[in-house]
């Protein structure tokens, strides 16, 4: 899934504050 990897991108990229595609949230 592309969004798998777009969020382990984002995850790596902002540890505190993690953000969907959909605008959420998550800790």
């Amino acid at each position: 899934m592309i969004n798998s990897v777009v969020l382990v991108g984002r995850l790596t990229r902002d540890p505190e504050v993690r953000y969907t595609q959909s605008g959420i949230a998550v800790c």
